[in-house]
This record gives structure tokens, sequence and C-alpha cells, in this order.
């Protein structure tokens, strides 16, 4: 684990670990203070390989990026995108179509420090800071008007953000809320942790709740509810590790065979008739 300690951006307690931080050092990134290495350690100990865990959830954003430029969207909407420590959106997104634009959201003011620090000199990608829970405070952000064509498909990304937003919050709702405005053609992409009865997945749900007081695995039949009715890419929902929306028909492993680790993340992409 790094032992540096940044100094931190205006409005940040590095006592209180965040998400994001938490997962950059996971990662063994730069960008944590003791209290998020200490919640990382408290998370490797519930679920041992959550190094390998976060690494197939970012592998499965840059294949849902990827599908989507590919199905001709080139403006993407990431929100609850935390640290740059891994290929990003706009990387993945640019590889294919130099032009795609991209609005990076997080509610850490860190990520909105070091992102703007990395990105200075790129006219295509902004970052912002709002939270989901929120969506009219995004959609407002004269940062995100500006970037982003709002009559035109849009690519909103919530990767590893909904099992991060309580039932009392109605995270149904804030997703309808920011799919409200967007074109017909948008797609809205998502992972989070499902339950289906898996120690890991109840183990990792125990440790987030412990050190950031949230991160709740849902029932499938739950998840399922977050795409509010629109129709799922093949191979609709699924664990990361048998999710190519490029290739459906991608010789996968059967779930009987997925490491207990493998288990823990679900993704799905669906289209705005």
């Amino acid at each position: 684990m790094n032992e540096a300690a940044p100094e931190p951006p205006r409005g940040i307690d590095p006592d209180v670990p965040s998400t994001a931080r938490v997962y950059d050092a996971i990662l063994g990134g730069k960008d944590n203070f003791k209290a998020d290495r200490e919640a990382a350690e408290v998370l490797m100990w519930h679920l041992p390989q959550a190094r390998e865990a976060v690494l197939l959830n970012r592998a499965a954003s840059l294949r849902g990026v990827r599908y989507m430029v590919r199905a001709g969207v080139d403006q993407f909407l990431d929100i609850g995108c935390g640290l740059p420590t891994q290929q990003n959106t706009h990387e993945a997104a640019q590889e294919i179509d130099p032009d795609a634009r991209v609005v990076y959201v997080d509610n850490d003011p860190m990520v909105l420090s070091h992102g703007r620090a990395l990105l200075a000199d790129d006219r295509t990608t902004t970052v912002v800071t709002a939270d989901a829970r929120d969506p009219e405070g995004i959609l407002s952000n004269p940062d995100v008007r500006a970037a982003l064509d709002f009559d035109r498909p849009i690519g909103l990304m919530l990767a590893g953000v909904m099992m991060q937003i309580a039932e009392s919050e109605r995270p149904d709702d804030c997703i309808a809320a920011l799919m409200a405005p967007l074109a017909p053609g948008s797609h809205l992409f998502i992972t989070t942790w499902p339950d289906t009865g898996d120690p890991a997945q109840h183990a990792l749900s125990r440790a987030c709740l412990e050190t950031l007081g949230s991160g709740w695995c849902r029932p499938v039949e739950r998840i399922e509810r977050h795409f509010l009715g629109m129709p799922l890419v093949p191979p609709g929902l699924d664990f990361v590790s048998r999710w190519y929306p490029e290739d459906p028909e991608r010789a996968v492993p059967e779930v009987a065979d997925l490491e207990p680790y493998e288990l823990t993340q679900m993704a799905a992409i669906a289209v705005k008739p």
C-alpha cells in the first residue's frame, strides 16, 4: 500500500474514506490517505481478490465504452468515474473515435483536482464534482451542458455506482431523472453488485458497509429494474467475466466455474427507444 499522504484538496476530510480513493488504494494508486488504505485493507481481508474484482469491473467498463462507440455513441456522461488509476472512458472512446467527448462526474473533490490536472490540454474531456443522488445538479451543471449535445445520443455510465445508493434514496428514480432528457438512441451502462446468495457477494457488501457506510448487493431481479424496462443489448445482464456485448455469441465460462470474486459484479447496457 502507498504510504505517501497527498495534500487534500479543499472540501476533503482525509480521515473519512471515499469510494474513489479506496479503489485507488486497492489498485496501488497514490491519490489516497491513511483512512482509505485502512478501508482497502478491510475490503481485501473480506475479499482477498478485491483487486482482481476491481480490475474486472474496469475491463467490463472499457468493453462497454467500445461497444457504445462502435454503435454510434460519441459522447459520454460517466458518473462515479473515480480516480484515473487505470485506463479510462475517454481513452477507450478516443482510440476508436478521436473526437468522442466525455464528461466525468464524481462526488470526491480529489477526482476534480487530479482529473483537471491530467486533462488540462484535452478539450474533449471535462470533469465536474456532483453526485448521482442529485440528477438535477448534474444535468444543470453548465460544464455538462456545454460539453454534451442533448439532442444527440449520450452514453450514460454508472459503473460501480448503484450499489452505493441506498433503497431509501430511490436509485431507480435517480436513473430515470438522468435518462429523461437524453435523446432516443442513448445508452445506459451499469455495473453493480448482485446478490445470488454467494458468500463472496455478502462479504464484499459487509466490508463496504463497515468502511464506507454504503455498498449493497441486490437480487438480480431488483438490478434489472435499474434499466427502466428499456431493451438490453445482448447478452443482457450477466457476470462481468461472461459479458461481451461486441461478441454475445462468444464462448464464456459457466457460472458454476467462476471464481468467487467473479460473482461479485454484473453488467448490462440498455438502449433508450
